[in-house]
């Protein structure tokens, strides 16, 4: 302080108990910062703490801004898993919670999910077969429910008592394939969507129909075809067979319905045999399918004299067909397709 004051060549003057002051207006400048500078020189500790209580705050704010970014993170991470669980996310600012992107897509999805088929839609609720001729029997081994009814012949007064829906049973095999696992059932889903075995029934081979070693769709198996034969169709029923057809097809057609009183409302007829024969199409034995809600295919537990070993007698109803042109006793089916399949309860 002193050397500094000299080398200005000012006159100095001592303060007694303070710092030295100088005289003059330039000394009166100079000793303006020379008391700021003696001032921290001395030491002013509060100032020094203020700036360093400032830094904490700031150093505090920035960790804890640091730790609400880290607990954002966090619960967007957790957001993200209660979304994909619940299909529900949560925001931070606010207690609410709020449907998440994906929780629309779940209920798109799940307003989307299929509805089982209502059966009874294809039955004839009209004025010449009432509701009551139809009764449900259901299936144990899946506890599929089948509306059935009893079909009396018109000219012999023969009657019969019918499954009015295609079977439905058995693990659901690619039509590229046979069914060819003699273990269980299998049965065709229509262009492989099971939606289509529930609304239209399953596709089988015959030998799968039979419930015969899947060979016979290649091999004559006709010393194992039992008079009743049972197959793939639940206890107490058998496999359809042509004399039931004429049965079915010999109903008082006093209105002149033909193959339409043959078939179902929604496939085109008018059902006034009760039959409802639906269109459930076939499978081809390249693994290819056809004729989905146009025809309906089936085939007789008997096989064809054409090829014992290949064929099967068969018949079909197509949507545009008013006569019986399909259904005639002498047509054949080969084996390897994939045909509908009726079942008659065993009297």
């Amino acid at each position: 302080m002193r050397k500094f004051g000299a080398v200005l060549g000012l006159s100095r003057v001592v303060i007694p108990g303070a710092c030295p002051r100088l005289t003059g207006m330039t000394g009166n400048l100079l000793l303006a910062i020379l008391l700021t500078i003696a001032l921290v020189a001395c030491g002013d500790d509060s100032g020094t703490s203020a700036n360093n209580d400032k830094d904490t705050e700031l150093a505090e704010v920035s960790s804890s801004s640091k730790a609400v970014s880290s607990s954002s993170v966090k619960g967007s991470s957790s957001s993200v898993i209660l979304s994909s669980s619940e299909g529900f996310s949560q925001s931070k600012s606010s207690s609410s919670v709020t449907p998440a992107s994906s929780s629309s897509k779940k209920v798109e999805s799940s307003s989307s999910e299929y509805v089982p088929y209502d059966h009874s839609t294809c039955l004839a609720w009209n004025w010449n077969i009432d509701k009551e001729v139809y009764k449900q029997f259901t299936d144990p081994r899946n506890g599929r429910s089948y509306y059935y009814y009893t079909a009396v012949s018109s000219k012999t007064g023969r009657k019969v008592t019918v499954m009015a829906e295609n079977l439905n049973i058995g693990e659901m095999v690619l039509g590229e394939n046979d069914q060819n696992d003699d273990t269980k059932i299998e049965r065709y889903c229509y262009n492989n969507d099971t939606t289509n075995c529930d609304k239209y029934g399953g596709l089988y081979q015959w030998a799968e129909m039979m419930q015969l070693p899947s060979r016979c769709n290649t091999e004559s198996c006709s010393d194992w075809i039992e008079r009743d034969h049972q197959g793939i169709c639940p206890e107490g029923w058998r496999l359809f067979t042509w004399d039931d057809f004429e049965i079915i097809r010999d109903y008082n057609d006093q209105y002149g319905d033909g193959v339409k009183g043959l078939r179902s409302q929604c496939f085109q007829g008018k059902n006034t045999s009760g039959f409802s024969l639906i269109g459930g199409g076939v499978r081809f034995e390249n693994g290819t399918f056809k004729n989905l809600t146009d025809a309906v295919f089936w085939t007789y537990p008997q096989e064809q004299e054409y090829d014992v070993t290949l064929f099967a007698y068969s018949a079909f109803v197509s949507v545009n067909s008013d006569d019986n042109t399909g259904t005639q006793k002498n047509r054949r089916g080969e084996k390897s397709n994939g045909y509908s399949v009726r079942c008659v309860k065993i009297e």
